[in-house]
């Protein structure tokens, strides 16, 4: 993380990345950034060029702090039984997709034209898919799972469900539940939980106990 990032620059992208979950990234000015960062405008070019490059370096430190906490998490379950590391890791990216959601429609545009996010986000999911081939291979070989799903495809189920009803509120609010504006994020993301959950362990096949 230090050999990208200044102090400094962690200390504004920290402070910009709170104030654009809250206010979304038009509603987030670089004044307000630099109010709360208490640094003066200037300083935004000087570290980053212009609020909209800003948002190019924020994405490339959500990716490799994620990717660190990632790491983290898959050596806590590494020794756990294949479908519970396969479980919290369904349950772990879909987490991080709601956590996180004011990215998508700003990376989304960004990634056409900046190969160095592309690269940033190749290696991110290519972590994913060998820890997902990981636990499926463990899975087939001790019994539990039947099947040997191709772990980039389930990735990409996981990813694009998830995705789909972030971007999508509209009509998944429709079959949410118990919701309400506070409420809505979670009761969604519980139910994208479950089906994801359903879904994957049908496609591996999963023998329960």
């Amino acid at each position: 993380m230090r050999k990208k990032f200044t102090e400094k620059q962690i200390h504004i992208l920290d402070i910009a990345e709170e104030l654009i979950a809250k206010k979304g990234y038009e509603g987030t000015s670089v004044r307000d950034i630099c109010s709360k960062a208490n640094i003066n405008v200037a300083m935004i070019s000087y570290y980053f060029g212009s609020k909209e490059k800003m948002m190019s370096y924020l994405y490339q430190y959500r990716v490799l702090k994620t990717r660190e906490n990632f790491s983290e998490f898959a050596d806590t379950i590494k020794d756990g039984k294949p479908e519970m590391q396969m479980k919290e890791i369904i349950k772990y990216i879909v987490s991080q997709l709601f956590k996180y959601n004011y990215f998508h429609g700003f990376v989304t545009q960004e990634l056409r034209h900046t190969e160095n996010l592309k690269d940033e986000l190749m290696d991110f999911y290519q972590l994913f898919v060998k820890k997902l081939d990981e636990v499926i291979k463990k899975g087939v070989a001790s019994g539990v799972f039947t099947f040997t799903p191709k772990p980039e495809d389930i990735l990409t189920t996981i990813i694009g469900s998830t995705l789909f009803v972030i971007r999508n509120r509209n009509f998944y609010e429709l079959y949410v539940p118990n919701k309400n504006e506070e409420t809505y994020a979670k009761e969604a993301e519980k139910k994208v939980k479950m089906n994801l959950l359903m879904s994957v362990f049908a496609i591996l096949g999963y023998a329960a106990d």
